[in-house]
């Protein structure tokens, strides 16, 4: 904020007169915002104790693996961004892989089509996310204990115990568990999730009714006892191998026992004197982030009024045109070596394509031409900000709500579904958003391209916003009009996250929206501009942390959207 002065004046106002004050919390020493209160705690009793933002994250994201089972995971992978007091960044990958049984064109049938099936909610989806075939090998355990090797403080096993304890002695099941528990008992396919929220009597639980989960808690054991090595070798890595052997899956004990999560650099830029630091391919996350506000920073933001209709045009015409780029040129670095990172997340790129925005009516999103035309839902995050001024921004996933759906009773964790985000049909591209250009094909040991955009932005070299969303490829969007709501529109991070929403993707060509939240008449004056809009619930459920040091005070706030997402500070 250019003053921080009404920052601290909304201390006590924001806390009585938002409608949303349930969601925002203070703090002077650490805070952690996640999608579980349970979780949330955990990682605050972490600081509390003297760890750091990474111990923290550490904790959380198990005690997220139990409490949050359609997203939290150790059967999934992500990303995770890390600034330590100093500003100085970095990030840790810990995307999934394509199991070394992978192929370009595994999921096409003998005609080179790639056929439909039904999904774990009996809606129609094209088989690359259904199966066993559809897991990548996970990433998640990995990327924690490289993360705690690297920038922890606390012992391992401490932080991995809270977890154990919370599987064996259980917690009441929410009401939005309770929910799932009901309709995949009714309706699920799979026996595993039909079994998955049942009591030791084998009875259905029901809401409030303790949830223990031994199994789970055994596995945890494992990696407590040995680390990452606990999971991808000994009895655990060869339950999973056999599982995928007996049941039709690909993943074997050389994918687990060769699986590595990597350190990378951050793709950092800047908006107005703030540096952002956000993560680099295989997630476009960052790039995509970059490049919008770099668009956005040439707009004369004080002429145009916030959710007006040509506040939402320029939105769309900035994010159709990072979304092309990301189409055309990213994927896994340790494949692609020539990506443009520079040349997309450059200022010059920048004005180029802010040249040819049309501000009178929508631009057409050609699936032949890529971004060439312009030249010249799961997964879950979390927010960490510990006592020493070091920050955490998390998101790791499953892909869809409960992955595939698949497991080993003997393991007590869901297997990801991510081989879907790769391209699956090489060299076609549809106006229906189905992507087949080179960088993101399928191959062995290849990680996925991701949407994930865990990011910090600093403020005079220290962290200032910590942010993060799920929503698959909404998560581009919804940081980044979260982190332009708070630095160009100077709004605290709870109001940042709750304000309207669009998303836009290139392909297919369309504008969802939040209802209720864009007037009839702007929705006229856009489709009058040859914008299709299509309304939606909600646009992702973001979970952030706002500092400001010079009046030592720490503000989070869990996205209203979340059933049981709580910010949590002392």
């Amino acid at each position: 904020m250019k003053n921080s002065s009404p920052f601290y004046c909304l201390l006590f106002s924001l806390l009585f007169l938002s409608p949303y004050a349930i969601a925002q919390v203070y703090a002077r020493n650490g805070m952690v915002a996640s999608s579980s209160k349970i979780a949330s705690e955990i990682g605050v009793d972490i600081l509390k104790k003297g760890g750091n933002a990474i111990d923290a994250s550490v904790a959380t994201a198990f005690a997220l693996a139990v409490t949050h089972p359609s997203a939290g995971n150790i059967g999934g992978g992500g990303f995770l961004v890390y600034m330590d007091s100093a500003g100085s960044a970095t990030t840790i990958d810990f995307r999934e892989k394509a199991p070394q049984q992978a192929g370009t064109k595994m999921f096409l049938d003998t005609n080179g089509h790639l056929p439909k099936g039904t999904n774990l909610y009996g809606s129609e989806s094209t088989i690359n996310h259904i199966g066993l075939k559809s897991v990548g090998v996970p990433g998640t355990v990995a990327g924690l204990y490289l993360a705690h090797q690297k920038y922890g403080h606390l012992p391992w096993a401490q932080l991995v115990q809270p977890a154990i304890d919370l599987a064996q002695k259980g917690f009441p099941l929410p009401y939005s568990l309770s929910r799932s528990a009901q309709y995949f008992e009714a309706h699920s396919p799979q026996p595993f999730l039909k079994d998955y929220f049942r009591n030791k009597d084998g009875k259905l639980l029901q809401f409030g009714e303790l949830w223990q989960q031994e199994a789970l808690a055994k596995t945890l054991m494992a990696i407590r006892d040995h680390g990452q090595d606990g999971f991808y070798q000994g009895w655990v890595a060869e339950e999973i191998a056999n599982y995928m052997k007996v049941n039709g899956g690909l993943i074997t004990l050389e994918d687990l026992s060769t699986y590595t999560a990597v350190e990378r650099a951050p793709m950092r830029g800047t908006f107005k004197g703030y540096e952002i630091y956000s993560m680099p391919p295989p997630s476009s996350g960052g790039v995509a982030l970059i490049e919008m506000m770099n668009l956005m920073e040439l707009a004369n933001l004080d002429s145009i009024e916030f959710n007006s209709t040509a506040y939402v045009h320029l939105l769309a015409e900035v994010m159709r045109r990072a979304f092309a780029d990301r189409a055309e040129h990213l994927g896994d670095p340790d494949f692609n070596l020539d990506m443009p990172l520079d040349k997309l997340t450059s200022k010059d790129f920048a004005k180029e394509r802010f040249q040819n925005i049309d501000w009178t009516q929508a631009s057409p999103s050609d699936s032949s031409k890529f971004g060439q035309i312009y030249d010249g839902s799961s997964t879950t995050h979390f927010s960490v900000v510990d006592q020493f001024g070091n920050a955490v921004s998390l998101t790791y996933t499953l892909e869809h709500s409960y992955g595939s759906g698949l497991g080993s009773k003997k393991l007590g964790f869901i297997f990801n579904n991510e081989m879907g985000d790769f391209n699956p049909l090489p060299n076609y591209t549809s106006n229906s958003g189905l992507i087949g250009s080179n960088p993101n094909l399928i191959a062995p040991n290849k990680r996925m391209l991701s949407s994930m955009t865990p990011t910090i932005v600093a403020k005079d070299g220290k962290p200032y916003l910590v942010i993060g969303s799920p929503g698959g490829r909404t998560i581009i969007n919804t940081v980044f009009q979260t982190v332009l709501n708070v630095l160009a529109y100077e709004m605290p991070v709870d109001k940042a996250i709750e304000a309207m929403k669009i998303h836009h993707q290139w392909l297919p060509d369309q504008i969802k929206y939040e209802k209720n939240k864009l007037s009839p008449d702007t929705r006229q004056q856009l489709e009058a501009m040859q914008h299709k809009l299509v309304p939606v619930n909600s646009l992702g459920v973001l979970m952030g942390i706002q500092i400001d040091r010079q009046n030592n005070i720490m503000m989070g706030a869990a996205d209203s959207s979340s059933p049981e997402g709580a910010a949590v500070g002392y």
